[in-house]
């Protein structure tokens, strides 16, 4: 196979991620020279605070740090359940609010999540009392990271199920892996694991590390080997334009080493642009992988060469089964959930334990019992005949897909989709036509108030008008003015034989649970 150069992105985009990365680094050098004393493998327990613990990265990294035998105390608001149960396992007991009171006595280290502004009476006094501070990333990479081969997931869509999917996958396999996951994964005693194999699967989050840390979280994450699933716009408020958010990706695959792996979906052109400016091996793999020059070298473990999707997408009442054609040989695959995007995600995974070793019967057995992570397509209940599923989609792409995967689980069954715009991209007007084409492939919609609506002002979409877009192009569609009418309207019209499913980024009202608690009735 042919070597991949690594310096062939688009003119001059290398350059300024490499400029950003430097100034990035920078200014991380003064303050990481005072944190070394406490990083080093010393042996010695810390006393660490967190501010905002509850977080959904800082909670498992608070129980990480206590499994790695440091002393961990926090703040946050009132927490609930699950992440007020997962603290209180590992022998945490937050302090309610945010106080200077709280530093006392003086902690060795202070981690701060990436929801705390510069104005947090807790970081004010952090910075006035000259203590040691990290961002969350930056704790992961200098606790947890620094001796293992993180294996990062990045990508705009998919990536919390992948990562699932591989710490199942390298478990289920016997490498005992570490990982952290942004969700609940079924089957795993938790989202998180330091495990005691070589590797680490992360979720790569592009988002900001925090107010003194603006680089994207997942530059830290010092990545061995990158599965990169996609790459669409989204996170408006942090990336106004496509291109900086491509910049961070490419940031991304710029600090793998010259002897890692990038695992990439070859169906998204970014990633394609972004792919040719890996320093290492590139496998590409998809329904287009394999009909671009981006094949990596000969080095490197079984099972790496470009793999593409051959054939249908075939469902049964177990999940989905597909065939993969690795440079014409073939491979069946059986998946324990649905939906071609997870034929994708399980590609990936697959090609990422193959290029590591793992036996090839005990991935596949681990694939075929991976059973998906909760908030995507959960099944929240079933009442009066209709079945109701609980779904973290948010963007255009996102709602297709899982619109698709409920067509393939529930043929023939009336599909109901119970959309809220919830984050700042989904309620924008820029991405109104993606998203009513979306929505138009199930058989009746409700859409919810934008939830940002006074935020995003004239950026944000009518309502009204998406839904009669959606009419337009083929499914029923209402706009209602509050979560309580359309829990009201959708339950009216619900039938026997129906599939509800709520599609949101946040908590929805407990939309779900509410349904399926007035089916009942």
């Amino acid at each position: 196979m042919r070597r991949r150069s690594g310096r062939q992105s688009a003119p001059g985009a290398g350059v300024l991620v490499r400029d950003r990365l430097r100034r990035h680094s920078g200014r991380q050098s003064a303050r990481s020279a005072d944190l070394r004393k406490f990083c080093r493998a010393s042996g010695a327990a810390l006393d660490i605070h967190l501010i905002a613990i509850g977080g959904t990265g800082m909670a498992p990294l608070a129980c990480l740090l206590r499994d790695l035998g440091h002393d961990v105390r926090g703040s946050d608001g009132p927490l609930y359940p699950p992440t007020s149960e997962l603290l209180a396992d590992a022998g945490v007991e937050p302090l309610v609010g945010y106080d200077p009171a709280h530093l006392e006595p003086r902690p060795d280290l202070v981690i701060v999540g990436n929801a705390v502004p510069r104005t947090n009476p807790e970081a004010m006094a952090t910075e006035e009392r000259g203590l040691p501070r990290l961002s969350m990333p930056e704790a992961l990479d200098r606790f947890v990271l620094r001796d293992r081969r993180p294996l990062v997931v990045a990508g705009s869509h998919g990536k919390t199920t992948t990562t699932a999917m591989a710490a199942w996958v390298y478990s289920r396999a016997g490498a005992d892996p570490g990982y952290l996951i942004g969700g609940a994964p079924v089957g795993l005693p938790s989202g998180f694991a330091l495990g005691g194999g070589p590797r680490f699967a992360i979720e790569g989050d592009e988002y900001n590390a925090s107010y003194f840390d603006r680089g994207p979280k997942f530059w830290h994450y010092r990545p061995e080997t990158v599965i990169l699933t996609s790459l669409e716009h989204d996170h408006v408020d942090l990336y106004p334009d496509f291109e900086g958010l491509e910049r961070a990706f490419l940031g991304l695959v710029e600090r793998l080493p010259s002897s890692g792996l990038l695992i990439a979906c070859a169906d998204y052109p970014a990633v394609e642009r972004v792919a040719r400016a890996s320093p290492c091996r590139v496998v590409t793999y998809g329904a287009g992988a394999g009909g671009t020059q981006t094949r990596g070298s000969e080095t490197g473990g079984a099972g790496v060469g470009d793999v593409r999707l051959a054939g249908p997408v075939e469902s049964g009442e177990n999940g989905i089964s597909f065939e993969l054609d690795e440079a014409g040989e073939r491979q069946r695959i059986e998946l324990g959930v649905w939906g071609e995007h997870n034929a994708a995600n399980a590609t990936a995974v697959w090609i990422a334990a193959r290029a590591d070793g793992l036996d090839p019967e005990a991935v596949l057995e681990a694939l075929a019992t991976f059973r998906g992570v909760k908030r995507r397509l959960e099944v929240a209940g079933s009442a009066a005949g209709v079945v109701v599923i609980d779904d973290f989609a948010h963007h255009a792409s996102e709602v297709a897909a899982s619109l698709s995967a409920l067509r393939q689980r529930f043929p023939g069954r009336r599909l109901v989709a119970l959309f809220e715009p919830r984050s700042l991209s989904a309620g924008r007007r820029e991405f109104a036509a993606d998203l009513a084409a979306a929505l138009a492939s199930a058989d009746r919609v409700f859409l919810a108030p934008v939830f940002h609506r006074e935020r995003l002002g004239e950026e944000g979409f009518d309502p009204e008008k998406l839904a009669a877009d959606v009419q337009r192009l083929g499914a029923e569609a209402t706009a209602c003015e509050s979560n309580d009418v359309l829990l009201e309207k959708a339950l009216a019209e619900a039938g026997s034989g129906d599939v509800l499913v709520t599609m949101s980024s946040g908590s929805f009202d407990g939309m779900p649970r509410r349904l399926v608690d007035g089916l009942a009735l």
